[in-house]
């Protein structure tokens, strides 16, 4: 696979059956309920990236159609225009980001508080990330 423009990888022809992870526009287009042309302005605007054949023909994989879904359902369901769907979908990303590197770093704590304890076992509820609820203190 090579580069193609803006970065999005060319396949080789005839690639881009569902076979391949791949699917064309028409496609997606069809299984949303969209016009071609609207994801078209969703890639102009930013918000996806299709990767191209080789022919240059968009091909959808299934990161790209979650992607998609989520833009929809800001639209349509939610009413949100594209401006607030970037600036969501942005959001998204960062929190992703600092939740890997959250993890990372607890699990670097975690492994002091293993070395500190000379290597015996140390509980792996004592560091515990506890998502949207207040602090509770572990006994």
């Amino acid at each position: 696979m090579r580069e193609g423009k803006a970065g999005a990888p060319h396949r080789a022809p005839g690639s881009g059956s569902k076979a391949d992870g791949y699917v064309m526009i028409g496609f997606v287009a069809q299984r949303f309920g969209v016009h071609p042309q609207t994801l078209r302005l969703y890639e102009r605007e930013g918000l996806i990236r299709p990767a191209r054949s080789a022919g240059n023909t968009r091909l959808y994989d299934t990161e790209t159609v979650e992607r998609l879904e989520i833009i929809l359902t800001l639209t349509r369901d939610l009413g949100v225009n594209l401006a607030g769907v970037e600036v969501i979908l942005d959001l998204r990303s960062r929190l992703a980001k600092m939740e890997g590197e959250m993890g990372r770093i607890l699990e670097a704590i975690r492994a002091v508080a293993r070395e500190r304890a000379g290597g015996e076992p140390v509980n792996p509820n004592a560091l515990a990330v506890r998502p949207r609820g207040p602090l509770v203190r572990l006994k």
